[in-house]
């Protein structure tokens, strides 16, 4: 098995390198698939209300279901980090309301670190979780959980006073403790200036090439969503059409009735099998049974 990703050997990576390649997951199937891709870390990302539950937006997504997901990815991870966003309003009541959902996310959701956005106002929130023993990521930029008071998924720090606040906020997010930052939706030369203030890595998104690593949201990089396609996506797969083109020829062979065909159906009646000579000797375990539906028409 290979050996686990862990929060020291991500912070390593900052100096000595490679790159930090990062994408959401939000099942044990799809997180096995980019495990052995080679992804470094799973993000679990409130996304998932979106891409997954159909919102128009991160904020309906529980707790509960955040560490649903986080369960299902943990069971299909072998050597990604994973980490789990913190739902809106499970962090930025108070700092025991922070510490309390993320003690969850790591005992009920398989979760290995939490993000959480937004950067001044919640660095005793952070230093909380971190004296607990709890990893944490930051996310600064467009922040999708702010997307009402941003006034929708807008480029963040174009003037400077704006690109001050979020240098000065990932400075300060590393000394609460935190071991790595999202930037999300800002410039490509705001994101350069952030990544040589901190020593902690910077995982962009929509923030140009100079960051520590990268994060796409899986169906975005596979193709599979289409809905909105963001100028910062390179789809790397046309899986989506894949399964549409799949769909339409299920569909038809089902009509045409090709399928199933007998390559694929039962016998009425198993052949008999020859009795083995009997020698007296008794099983010590039972025959192990499929797992998923019977593989032959062997009734044993």
């Amino acid at each position: 098995m290979a050996q686990k990703v862990t929060v020291p050997e991500l912070r390593a990576r900052k100096r000595s390198g490679p790159k930090l390649a990062v994408l959401t997951a939000y099942d044990a199937t799809m997180a096995r698939l980019l495990d052995a891709g080679g992804a470094d870390v799973l993000l679990v990302g409130d996304s998932l209300g979106m891409v997954v539950q159909g919102h128009p937006n991160t904020l309906p997504v529980t707790l509960d279901e955040i560490c649903y997901h986080g369960r299902a990815v943990a069971r299909g991870a072998t050597r990604a980090h994973v980490v789990g966003d913190m739902p809106f309003m499970s962090f930025q009541v108070s700092p025991e309301r922070a510490l309390d959902a993320a003690g969850r996310m790591i005992k009920e959701g398989g979760f290995e670190s939490v993000k959480l956005e937004g950067g001044a106002p919640y660095l005793e929130h952070v230093r909380r979780m971190v004296t607990a023993g709890i990893p944490v990521m930051g996310h600064l930029g467009l922040l999708p959980q702010s997307v009402h008071s941003m006034g929708g998924f807008r480029v963040q720090g174009r003037e400077e006073a704006a690109a001050e606040r979020i240098v000065s906020d990932a400075r300060q997010l590393e000394e609460a403790g935190a071991y790595a930052v999202v930037l999300e939706g800002i410039p490509s030369e705001l994101a350069r200036r952030v990544t040589e203030s901190v020593a902690i890595p910077t995982i962009g998104i929509g923030a140009g090439p100079d960051c520590d690593g990268q994060v796409l949201v899986c169906y975005d990089f596979l193709g599979m969503y289409s809905d909105v396609r963001p100028k910062f996506v390179k789809r790397f797969a046309e899986l989506g059409d894949a399964v549409i083109d799949a769909t339409r020829r299920y569909v038809a062979e089902i009509r045409s009735s090709a399928f199933p065909g007998a390559e694929h159906s039962f016998g009425g009646t198993p052949k008999p099998k020859p009795l083995p000579e009997e020698t007296g000797a008794k099983p010590v375990a039972e025959p192990n049974k499929p797992a998923y539906g019977p593989a032959s028409d062997d009734p044993s």
